[in-house]
């Protein structure tokens, strides 16, 4: 039953067996009404032949005449080529063995391609406006200010000693801001590129930690806010990455945590062997949180989830790409958990120590 069903499925036919199924079917009832006629066993096969072979020279001859040359278009038109000896060759002998369900998949194959395509160009235009308006507007904030002050100093205030030396510190102060922002937006670039080669080495990640959380002991002792290593986490694994790179990361990780965790809060560093040949590291907070549709847009150049506080508090809206970008570099991951008014857990995995 199987195979009768599977031998007349006319949807996985080729032109040519199509053609010849069509004909087929067209010279059985005539040969059959002539045999039942004449009784001529030699007539009617005569009949049958040159009825099988000139239906099947005419419906082939009219499906290449009307159906595979349009068939030839649209995939000419698919790979948007010129063919070449090679693709003239496929078209020619090979696409008319095809069946038109085999054509018809192929088609719609290319077409979600086109549709997933097109959305990727959308998403990505969407966000590179997206990305020169914040460009923009953070060099904007501290050009108008050096302005402001440049200004007021060329329109006399440069004569008046109470003021002149504050505005110049502050037209200094915003400068300052936009040679950071230009070297981060640079770092980013060289990450991206492969420009900037990363120099590996074995380290004790604890050790790492508890360095960072040192340098930025004077931050956190301002807002009473307690660094920790978890405990059961203590016991010294070793690493395999760019240590001042990984110290670059967990900076703006700790950094963040200062500035969005709350007063007399806590940030805990934790970190897990996940398979003998990756180590987890995160760092949890306590603080304000962030909100759910933020999660996946929080490593995005200049991405602020409260733009205005955001900007009041500090910083080039880079330090979280910079760190997605020094990860991916060492071919691993990071990710990010929240919720509000409970904190936020970011952590990143890296290569376990190189026993070579």
């Amino acid at each position: 039953m199987y195979l009768s069903c599977t031998m007349f499925d006319t949807k996985n036919f080729s032109p040519k067996q199509l053609s010849a199924f069509s004909a087929f079917i067209i010279a059985v009832p005539v040969t059959i009404g002539i045999h039942l006629l004449q009784h001529n066993f030699l007539l009617t096969l005569s009949t049958l032949f040159v009825l099988f072979t000139g239906n099947y020279l005419l419906i082939i001859f009219v499906f290449e005449l009307f159906i595979n040359r349009k068939i030839k278009l649209i995939y000419k038109f698919i790979y948007q080529t010129k063919a070449s000896k090679r693709e003239e060759t496929y078209y020619k002998y090979i696409l008319p063995q095809k069946g038109i369900e085999e054509v018809k998949e192929e088609v719609v194959k290319w077409a979600e391609q086109q549709r997933a395509e097109i959305e990727v160009l959308k998403n990505n235009e969407a966000y590179r406006k997206e990305f020169l308006q914040n460009l923009a507007h953070e060099f904007k904030t501290p050009i108008f200010a050096i302005q402001g002050y440049v200004d007021t100093l060329l329109g006399g205030a440069i004569n008046n000693a109470a003021v002149n030396k504050k505005f110049l510190e502050n037209a200094a102060k915003n400068v300052d801001r936009m040679v950071h922002l230009v070297e981060d937006l640079d770092e980013i670039s060289r990450l991206e590129s492969g420009e900037q080669p990363l120099d590996k080495e074995n380290f004790i990640i604890q050790d790492l930690i508890k360095e960072v959380f040192e340098a930025l002991s004077i931050k956190t002792a301002a807002r009473n806010i307690k660094c920790n290593i978890k405990k059961g986490c203590e016991y010294p694994i070793s690493v395999f990455a760019d240590k001042e790179k990984i110290r670059q990361v967990m900076n703006n990780l700790v950094e963040n945590s200062i500035k969005y965790g709350k007063q007399d809060g806590n940030i805990v560093a934790s970190i897990y062997q996940i398979d003998g040949k990756r180590i987890l590291i995160e760092f949890s907070d306590d603080g304000m949180g962030i909100g759910e549709e933020h999660l996946l847009r929080i490593f995005e150049r200049f991405y602020r989830t409260d733009k205005g506080r955001s900007r009041n508090i500090g910083g080039s809206g880079l330090g979280l790409s910079i760190c997605k970008h020094i990860i991916e570099a060492h071919g691993q991951t990071i990710h990010v958990r929240s919720k509000l008014e409970v904190g936020t857990t970011i952590g990143f995995t890296l290569e376990s120590k190189n026993v070579n």
